[in-house]
């Protein structure tokens, strides 16, 4: 591909910022970035950009913040900036049907989980919870299902001993960044993934964090 790749990108936290940054630096045109609408967030409860906004912002790129996907005219607006390709981090929001077939190439999401475990919400977090020895991203063409589509790359780590949620956080989001750097490097090379369908088994969900489980339990060592 001699031209940029016009991709639009739709992430919020954290973690989907250093995708963003890959998708620049590879080369691709991003002509939009989608992102939750901004939240009331510390003790002021003052309206927060989310980091993704922030970035895009300042890389001045258009920002959309629909509240849903679902509607039509949502959907003509994602139309009208004729993606090629839509890469999903961490966004939050549902893609329907209708959207996942816009863009000619398809959506591809980073998962933060060694695929089909810990499908979900909360992958990072589960897989500390779970005593897992090892995790890892996938770079994965999306499809209707939740997290249930074929696999195109992965990345895999060491889960050690005094892993948080926060280093493996960090850790994974680096790994992300590279995936989809190398995933977007093979499009750009006319040698695109091919996509591996998920087993069947070792199906796991990475449920949203309930804030009962984040109490302490101070008979505990």
């Amino acid at each position: 591909m001699t031209r940029p790749l016009r991709l639009v990108f739709a992430g919020t936290p954290e973690f989907a910022v250093p995708c963003l940054a890959a998708c620049r630096a590879g080369g691709a045109e991003v002509v939009a970035v989608y992102t939750q609408p901004d939240r009331p967030a510390g003790r002021g409860r003052a309206l927060t950009m989310s980091p993704v906004k922030q970035a895009a912002l300042a890389a001045g790129i258009a920002v959309e913040q629909p509240e849903s996907l679902k509607s039509a005219e949502a959907q003509q607006r994602l139309r009208e900036y004729a993606p090629e390709l839509m890469v999903v981090v961490a966004y939050g929001l549902i893609l329907p049907r209708a959207v996942l077939a816009i863009p000619p190439l398809g959506c591809w999401n980073v998962h933060a989980s060694l695929l089909p475990r810990w499908r979900g919400a909360a992958p990072i977090q589960r897989a500390l919870l779970a005593g897992d020895a090892e995790t890892g991203v996938c770079l994965m063409r999306m499809e209707a299902g939740l997290d249930t589509g074929p696999v195109l790359l992965v990345r895999r780590t060491p889960i050690a001993p005094d892993d948080t949620g926060g280093s493996l956080h960090d850790r994974l989001a680096a790994l992300g960044a590279e995936v989809l750097a190398e995933g977007l490097a093979r499009v750009r090379r006319g040698e695109p993934p091919a996509a591996t369908p998920q087993p069947q088994d070792g199906v796991t969900y990475a449920h949203k964090l309930d804030k009962a489980e984040a109490r302490l339990d101070f008979a505990e060592p």
